[in-house]
């Protein structure tokens, strides 16, 4: 079963998160949501969702500390 972990505000965040995520070695799906075009599901196996979780906050932190910076 495939869960969502993460909605993405455009398909270049997206994509972004999904291929950190594949580089880390998991599988990971993305579809637009049916509520907005602007956004997309992040999906991946339930199985490894406790690790995913980490990775995923890794990535986030580090993307929102490179904007931050001047």
């Amino acid at each position: 079963m495939w869960t969502v972990i993460y909605i993405a505000q455009s398909d270049k965040q997206a994509e972004q998160i999904r291929n950190k995520l594949i580089d880390e070695g998991f599988l990971v799906k993305v579809r637009q949501t049916n509520v907005s075009k602007q956004q997309y599901e992040i999906l991946v196996p339930e199985a490894e969702l406790d690790e995913v979780q980490e990775v995923l906050n890794d990535v986030l932190h580090s993307s929102f500390d490179h904007h931050s910076q001047p």
